[in-house]
């Protein structure tokens, strides 16, 4: 890497500023990834300065996979990101998404617990009691306690998130800690999903063979057989086509799949 393309403080500064702004384009297709693609732009463009287009855009579509933490953690995470896209080599970037991916989790929790559950509470319940009495300064208060910790709080992440970041792509044995973070990574993901067809993709056959106690019900027999059977074959005929047509029809598959869903449901053959 050239001296050029080595990332400064300024540029650090440059994606702090754009992570005010990381939930305007929150969606629940991919939910924070437009907003953690645009705060990476920065980077990517100084990093990728004089590369060939393909791995500019390359370099863009790995950000755009699915991403959600909590926003103020997120400098964090995205300091932690640009030491590893800094130095590391085109064929191995896989890890840099895995370690992002490893710790949105965690901190989402993290800042759920100590910010959304704590802090912001405590300065709501300050600017009310002001408010309560009528004096204007209630709401002002609350932004101000907020934003105290909250701003140097994503401030000093990214600086941090980048220095420790480097630290351990140089130590002797970060090379190991990385491949041990993606790995894990990469099963918590496996658990994670596995878990999600279970609680989350829902699929009974309404059908039925005979009256009484003497019927025959379906859905039943294929819980005995295996349970969650049917949302296990949705599911993965859902990753087959959105493997094979690389992403590009998800919106769709979703309308298809639930107007098949109410035409079923409408004839009784599934609940």
């Amino acid at each position: 890497m050239t001296q050029d393309n080595k990332i400064t403080k300024k540029d650090l500064n440059k994606m702090f500023w754009r992570c005010q702004i990381i939930q305007f384009s929150h969606n629940y297709e991919r939910l924070q990834s437009l907003g953690t693609l645009f705060a990476l732009t920065p980077i990517l463009s100084k990093l990728y300065q004089g590369k060939s287009k393909e791995e500019c855009v390359n370099a863009q579509k790995r950000h755009l996979e699915f991403f959600n933490s909590h926003p103020v953690l997120i400098p964090f995470i995205l300091g932690v990101t640009t030491a590893l896209e800094e130095t590391t080599s085109e064929d191995e970037k896989e890890s840099v998404i895995a370690v992002k991916t490893s710790l949105m989790g965690p901190l989402a929790g993290l800042g759920d617990s100590l910010l959304n559950f704590t802090w912001f509470p405590i300065a709501g319940s300050i600017g009310a009691s002001f408010a309560v009495q009528g004096n204007w300064m209630g709401p002002i208060l609350m932004f101000l306690l907020i934003n105290c910790l909250y701003f140097p709080l994503k401030y000093y992440s990214i600086h941090i998130g980048y220095s420790k970041g480097k630290e351990l792509l140089t130590s002797a044995n970060g090379k190991k800690i990385l491949d041990r973070i993606s790995t894990s990574a990469n099963v918590l993901g496996v658990m994670v999903a596995g878990a999600l067809i279970t609680t989350t993709v829902q699929l009974k056959l309404g059908l039925q063979f005979g009256d009484g106690d003497g019927a025959i019900i379906v859905q039943d027999m294929l819980d005995k057989v295996l349970p969650n059977m049917l949302p296990l074959i949705l599911t993965l005929v859902c990753l087959y086509l959105m493997k094979k047509w690389n992403g590009k029809y998800v919106v769709s598959m979703i309308f298809v799949i639930i107007g098949i869903a109410i035409l079923l449901s409408y004839f009784g053959i599934i609940v």
